[in-house]
């Protein structure tokens, strides 16, 4: 350890502490944790579950270790260099919140991490803002003391990770519980980040299990019936009956996308629980998701006023003609006002509510029509008048299978942003995509 200078402390748990230092041959600054027990055998520290774990996962939302040194019966972990942990930031931020978009971007490499973790057979057992590291906003899992392999047999060890971030099987100390234990804990977290304090902040084993139930209810006790803390099981589960509150009244800054994300993963059952990889498919990490292809004709096209107005189609219906046949038909397409379409409201001479077909009740093809252009506050009218049409068909004169008719209807005007920067249609003529 000749190498290494210490700076300063910056951390101290169970298991060691950890110093700020610098090497001295390559002046780079790393973090030094110093296990607090003794080692007398290389092999046992070769197979120390933070060892095995971090030597068999290199990702970049999983902290790095570096070198591992044993001198004198001491033992030295050598890991890149974090400014700050997650606990720390929150702290700071009491007086402004997080934005959204910083807490998309920190859950975000957070899943990440966990996903490349449980590829690996590893679930770490101990999440919670003080394990995760950030420098220049980068987030990495730390601390894999209490990692462990999924393939484990059981029974597990009773206390894992911190009391706010514990799972309730853990609590209830079921004999075996899974990767969803570091789900839950992802949901505290994610909840925390909105409102800079625990969603759960039990004084005790018991307090945290009143905790859970005041927020989520009172759960189905059968889904803990290999819970061996029987004392807990039984005070609980003879007490007053509580229903779940709305988290959107404790979270009133969260999105509805995020209050849906917690729920799930806040669940009381495991296997309600998604996955890491099922997260990152949620909505939430898609909110404000720009389409950055324009919705416009990229063919030059001319208006010609005394011919056929364009019009734009994607068929989805271009199915066979055999009895057996069964099929949906979708049609989209920018479509002109035709000879039977009812406008619903106008705004100058722009349609700007859904258009429907009025005397098709005999017609294979029914639409439904959304305006694409707003209308110009000069009363301007634009050179075309198109519309989004989303049409069901029926075109199959024998099909076995009946395929109920649609129905006219009236909407208010809706305008979704993707939509209002399309640029008007330039010239008559017509385009056609089908899909057989």
């Amino acid at each position: 350890m000749e190498r290494y200078v210490s700076i300063e402390e910056i951390g101290d748990g169970t298991g060691g502490t950890v110093y700020k230092a610098i090497n001295l041959q390559t002046s780079e600054v790393v973090a030094v944790k110093k296990m607090k027990r003794k080692y007398y055998d290389w092999e046992e520290c070769i197979n120390l579950r933070e060892v095995k774990s971090l030597r068999k996962m290199n990702h970049p939302n999983i902290i790095k270790l570096k070198e591992i040194v044993r001198e004198n019966n001491e033992l030295f972990f050598i890991f890149e260099y974090m400014e700050h942990n997650l606990y720390h930031i929150i702290r700071e931020r009491q007086r402004r919140p997080f934005t959204e978009e910083e807490i998309r971007g920190f859950m975000s490499q957070l899943l990440q991490g966990i996903v490349h973790m449980h590829r690996s057979e590893y679930f770490h057992r101990d999440l919670k803002p003080e394990n995760l590291l950030v420098t220049d906003d980068t987030l990495k899992i730390a601390d894999f003391g209490l990692a462990r392999e999924v393939s484990s047999a059981p029974p597990f060890t009773d206390y894992v990770s911190t009391r706010w971030y514990r799972a309730p099987e853990v609590l209830l100390q079921s004999s075996s519980y899974t990767p969803a234990i570091d789900m839950w804990a992802v949901g505290a977290i994610l909840a925390e980040l909105f409102t800079l304090c625990p969603l759960f902040p039990g004084e005790s084993e018991i307090d945290q299990l009143h905790k859970i139930r005041c927020v989520l209810g009172t759960p189905d006790w059968t889904l803990f019936s290999d819970a061996r803390n029987v004392a807990q099981l039984m005070n609980i589960r003879y007490s007053e009956v509580m229903r779940p509150v709305n988290l959107a009244d404790l979270i009133p800054n969260a999105s509805l996308e995020a209050i849906n994300l917690i729920k799930q993963l806040c669940s009381w059952d495991p296997l309600r629980r998604p996955t890491a990889d099922e997260c990152l498919q949620h909505p939430f990490f898609y909110a404000n998701t720009w389409i950055p292809r324009p919705l416009a004709d990229p063919l030059p096209l001319k208006i010609d006023s005394r011919g056929p107005q364009p019009n734009l189609e994607l068929n989805l219906w271009d199915f066979g003609g055999k009895k057996d046949d069964c099929f949906l038909g979708l049609t989209l397409a920018v479509n002109p006002s035709g000879s039977n379409i009812e406008m619903v409201g106008k705004a100058g001479n722009i349609t700007q509510d859904l258009l429907f077909c009025s005397d098709n009740e005999d017609k294979a093809q029914q639409s439904v029509f959304w305006s694409l252009f707003p209308p110009d506050p000069h009363g301007i009218q634009a050179p075309v008048e198109s519309s989004l049409s989303l049409a069901f068909s029926n075109t199959i004169p024998h099909s076995t299978m009946g395929v109920p008719q649609s129905t006219g209807f009236r909407m208010p005007s809706l305008q979704p942003n993707f939509l209002t920067h399309v640029p008007s249609p330039s010239a008559a003529g017509s385009l056609s995509l089908t899909h057989s």
